[in-house]
């Protein structure tokens, strides 16, 4: 199978959508973007192109008829979560050696044994919980090993340093330091085994002939074995200069979101993007050509960086912000979007009593309303209006931009909020890495 790329590498996360030579959208992968981008895009490729080992799994059960194949093509998630289940256990073999390393490079010796003892069997739950989290019946709140990981270890290390008496600073440091070891591993991943590893981990051979099982077998066996060729390849983001791309493949971000969001949602003619680092405001036609744009263009302020600043704050995962926002009584006044003040305009209303909630529902609508501004000054908001980029996922900034636009224009107007429109971006991307294979354009149409 020959796919094109489209890599869309922002500030906050780098994400990665494969398209067949037909269009058809086979693979997705995000990560965070870490310190590195080059690493940070070597992985969100290798999670799409595990997503298109999937999409090639479903393809060939498609053509199973009967029972076999139906009863096959519902375990399809269960499979791709054990299969997820055993990344995440290397990963968090590696952090473990990590961790080893970085103890045994500690200059005060007494303290070896006991953080040792303490991160050892805070890995060990660690290792036993971690079917929770992926097989059937998981509910996580992230799919990023930094957060999973993270949760686990910080929750761990609480327990631990209270009951061997060892430094829970301490604890949480080691995993700190191997965290970024971690990160800028690209792990290999050989499908050949992975695969129909998974599917014994689902459906273990319990009789002579089973013929779901059978399916499930062939189909792995024939996606792990197919070859999947990257014939094109196009980046946009905040980081899409340092991608290893000709320059010819690079692309405008207003570009790659307009033309995202009008393929998922055809009748779009307003989009708005925050991202980790900038907001954008796109008009585009009724084929998905960018008509005018306004973004921010001097800070980070009212921006993903924005939350993400206020989250290491409260010491919280960025990814909790908007669910406790949701829970907020009343919307305190925020008086500066300023990712510099913002920290100390926090501790102050917490300081005056203010409960944490509603500070970050008034902090939540502070940058709505900066994006209402740039949306008016592109030419307002026109049905079908879309919002992407990674603070859709955010609940409390979806629930505050319905009720500013239904304020300030038609309550009737269409918004479109979807699960995955944070790979937008990378979607719009693919799409020009797509047009330049059929227009055999060579000088884009690989990596360098």
């Amino acid at each position: 199978m020959n796919v094109s790329v489209g890599i869309d590498l922002g500030s906050t996360t780098t994400k990665a959508v494969l398209l067949d030579e037909h269009g058809e959208l086979v693979g997705r992968g995000i990560t965070n973007s870490r310190s590195n981008y080059a690493a940070a895009s070597a992985v969100a490729r290798d999670e799409a192109l595990t997503a298109a080992r999937f999409s090639l799994i479903a393809r060939a059960l498609a053509r199973v008829r009967g029972e076999a194949g139906g009863a096959a093509r519902a375990l399809i998630p269960d499979i791709e979560g054990a299969f997820r289940l055993e990344l995440y256990r290397d990963e968090l073999r590696y952090l473990g050696v990590r961790i080893e390393r970085h103890l045994d490079n500690l200059t005060e010796a007494h303290l070896r044994a006991p953080l040792r003892g303490a991160a050892q069997a805070v890995l060990a739950d660690m290792e036993r919980t971690a079917p929770g989290l992926f097989l059937a019946g998981a509910q996580r709140k992230s799919d990023f090993f930094r957060d999973l990981a993270g949760a686990a270890f910080t929750a761990g290390s609480e327990r631990e340093s209270v009951d061997r008496q060892v430094s829970f600073e301490r604890l949480v440091g080691l995993f700190d330091r191997a965290i970024l070891d971690v990160e800028m591993r690209v792990p290999t991943r050989d499908f050949t085994v992975l695969l129909p590893e998974a599917v014994e981990h689902i459906r273990p051979q319990s009789a002579a002939h089973d013929p779901v099982r059978y399916a499930l077998l062939s189909a792995a066996h024939e996606a792990a074995n197919e070859r999947i060729a990257e014939v094109a390849f196009a980046g946009t983001g905040y980081g899409r200069q340092t991608l290893p791309f000709p320059k010819e493949a690079v692309r405008s971000e207003i570009l790659c979101h307009g033309r995202g969001a009008h393929r998922v949602f055809p009748g779009t003619r307003t989009v708005l993007d925050i991202g980790g680092q900038d907001t954008k405001a796109i008009q585009v036609d009724d084929i998905g050509v960018v008509t005018s744009f306004q973004m921010n263009d001097r800070c980070a302020a009212g921006c993903g960086r924005y939350l993400g600043y206020i989250a290491d704050e409260l010491n919280l995962g960025l990814h909790e912000l908007g669910p406790l926002a949701l829970r907020a009584q009343k919307i305190v006044r925020v008086n500066s979007t300023c990712t510099v003040f913002a920290g100390a305009e926090l501790r102050e209303r917490l300081a005056l009593g203010e409960r944490r909630e509603d500070i970050l529902a008034g902090l939540h609508r502070a940058i709505l309303l900066r994006a209402m501004s740039l949306l008016a000054r592109s030419g307002g908001v026109r049905s079908e209006f879309t919002f992407t980029g990674g603070v859709c996922k955010n609940p409390m900034a979806t629930r505050l931009l319905r009720a500013l636009v239904d304020e300030h224009y038609d309550s009737g107007l269409q918004l479109n909020i979807h699960p995955d429109s944070i790979f937008m971006g990378a979607l719009g991307a693919a799409m020009y890495a797509n047009d330049d294979l059929h227009a055999g354009r060579p000088s884009a149409l690989r990596a360098q």
